[in-house]
């Protein structure tokens, strides 16, 4: 198993999403892994009108400006869980949302970023999580290659500003990809 280093969070956010889709992220629970290949993420900085970070340092978005490669969880609608993987240089708000798994086995629902989460058990607990260290609970590790031209581009889903911005991106064909 490898687990990516800092390194590989502190670039472009766009870069970065795009990379990890087909890696494998894992949640230990007690004795057992729960585990799942990324299949669809989208992007989020802090120049951007949709991310928790567009309007600077808040209680809320705080977690955004810390050191890639920690998780980013927070909870919406009184119901679910979402994460994302913090991106770029510190003090330079950027995240992944990791919207769909294909998990491993395929036994669970995990076609949407609350669903996702659900499944894993990852809860609000896990904000600021090192997805980088072999003692986390949490944390990524190289998967599968998906060529470039199995990454589809398209706009986000399922937030209300910008909403023209081409940075969802998923694996070409996957059933685990979320609906729009």
């Amino acid at each position: 198993m490898t687990i990516f280093s800092q390194d590989f969070y502190n670039r472009n956010t766009l870069e970065v999403a795009k990379d990890i889709l087909g890696c494998k992220l894992n949640r230990r629970v007690g004795n057992q892994v729960l585990s799942g290949i990324i299949v669809e993420v989208e992007a989020y900085t802090q120049e951007d009108p949709a991310c928790h970070a567009f309007k600077g340092k808040t209680p809320r978005a705080i977690t955004l400006f810390k050191q890639p490669g920690i998780a980013y969880v927070y909870f919406i609608y009184g119901m679910y869980h979402c994460m994302n993987i913090v991106t770029e240089e510190f003090d330079r708000a950027g995240a992944v949302l990791i919207r769909a798994l294909e998990p491993i086995p395929p036994t669970e629902n995990t076609n949407g970023p609350g669903k996702l989460c659900r499944a894993l058990n990852i809860t609000k607990e896990f904000n600021e999580a090192d997805v980088t260290s072999e003692e986390s609970d949490l944390w990524l590790e190289e998967g599968i290659i998906i060529p470039k031209k199995q990454i589809i581009t398209t706009t986000r889903i399922g937030i209300k500003l910008a909403t023209d911005y081409p940075w969802r991106f998923y694996i070409k064909d996957n059933k685990f990809v979320s609906k729009k």
